[in-house]
């Protein structure tokens, strides 16, 4: 596990008596990290909020983060450039992982591109604790989902540096779940994802 020093050599990290695993225990389920990628229209957002209402009505301590939202607030500062991009998911992996220490189960609904990412996000945190669920969606049925006429634009030409049109989107290699979000209901990939969290022994 990774983390970014801190700039000032004044800062001490205090060390509290209410613990992760106390705050599990009270929850009666793991903190976890739930990360959802995929092209822009896969179905990342519709599918956390779907497992998130799964997971709220057994009595889970859930929070989405999702990428439409964060860039309102946290990110509101940050463009879509490469180096934007990093920033952007740095910023949710630290909040995700306070969320998870916090014993919630977190869910993050990102593009996030880039493999690189993804994997500094699993460093922070201890094997098992990141869990990543690729929204598998072709750019095709992608582009008909396009409520926000993004995709229009990008092949216009009026938006630069678009993921899947003229900036790469980077599969990932070996997730932990891969849901085909094109062509499966929605409700058969909540069950997916439901079914490899028992097995994670995120939820009982």
């Amino acid at each position: 596990m990774t983390t970014q020093p801190p700039i000032s050599s004044n800062v001490v990290w205090h060390h509290a008596t209410v613990t992760r695993a106390r705050r599990e225990q009270q929850n009666n389920h793991r903190g976890a990290i739930l990360w959802f990628t995929g092209l822009s229209g896969a179905g990342k957002s519709t599918l956390a909020h779907a497992v998130e209402e799964e997971l709220h009505q057994r009595g889970c301590r859930t929070f989405v983060l999702d990428g439409d939202n964060v860039r309102h607030g946290l990110c509101g500062d940050l463009g879509f450039s490469n180096e934007d991009r990093i920033e952007n998911i740095r910023r949710v992996g630290e909040v995700a992982k306070l969320f998870m220490e916090a014993g919630i189960i977190v869910l993050t609904a990102f593009i996030s591109p880039f493999r690189s990412d993804r994997e500094r996000v699993r460093g922070m945190v201890e094997h098992g604790d990141f869990i990543e669920i690729y929204c598998d969606s072709s750019i095709e049925v992608c582009e008909t989902r396009d409520v926000k006429g993004l995709y229009k634009k990008a092949r216009a030409g009026q938006i630069a540096e678009f993921t899947g049109i003229s900036s790469p989107y980077e599969v990932p290699e070996s997730p932990e779940i891969t849901v085909r979000t094109g062509t499966v209901e929605l409700e058969v990939c909540v069950q997916q994802v439901l079914a490899q969290l028992e097995t994670h022994q995120v939820i009982k």
